[in-house]
């Protein structure tokens, strides 16, 4: 991936798509107002770049203005309105981004009907070539390999935990950080994985029923 710079006053679209983080500029209107939801797994940070924002998260309302930022962690229901006379401008990014990345959500917790949506809603081109059926297999094939992994990586930490505990009563650190590290090596495999899981699926997900 090239290196760029992007500006808030002119590249207001999604920035970076992946099932990691999504990142964006978005441009909030005097009167706009967006829809109550949450997210099932995302946690999601605002930054104010230009103007000041009305939030509504968990129950609280503040007014977040230039230079300040919030977040609405997983689950948690949140809104904004711009309920200001001027443009609002901020950054924002959901991690992780696996569809359905939206749920919408009333007050009171009540939570609307699962709803996925087009890539293309996120400026990511949506795959309309590969057959369906070819995702829906993949999808199951990285499953498998997500399973396979995290089976592997349990019986590895837990020889691998026992060893480190021998190793921190004898206050061995360089064995403590050896396999500490080789801890971490089959930790991190996993999580990527998972990631080419969340992938595949993102891909499915807006093919496989109704979307809206």
């Amino acid at each position: 991936m090239s290196f760029e710079i992007f500006d808030y006053r002119e590249d207001l679209k999604n920035l970076l798509v992946t099932p990691h983080i999504r990142a964006r500029f978005l441009r909030i209107e005097p009167g706009e107002v967006h829809g109550m939801h949450s997210h099932d797994l995302g946690h999601e940070i605002f930054f104010i770049l230009q103007g000041h924002l009305h939030f509504y998260i968990d129950g609280d309302e503040q007014i977040v203005g230039p230079g300040q930022l919030c977040f609405a962690v997983a689950d948690e229901i949140h809104q904004v309105r711009n309920k200001g006379d001027e443009t609002v401008f901020m950054y924002l990014s959901v991690t992780p981004h696996i569809q359905p990345t939206h749920t919408g959500r009333d007050p009171d917790g009540t939570r609307h009907a699962t709803r996925f949506i087009t890539s293309n809603n996120y400026d990511v081109e949506t795959d309309a070539t590969t057959p369906v059926e070819e995702l829906i297999d993949r999808v199951a094939e990285r499953a498998e390999k997500v399973a396979q992994s995290v089976r592997a990586h349990a019986n590895a930490q837990k020889d691998l935990g026992e060893k480190l505990k021998v190793a921190l009563t004898a206050g061995d650190e360089d064995e403590a950080s050896r396999l500490r590290d080789t801890m971490w090596h089959g930790l991190r495999d996993t999580y990527k994985d998972l990631y080419s899981l969340s992938d595949v699926w993102n891909a499915l997900a807006p093919r496989a029923g109704k979307v809206g």
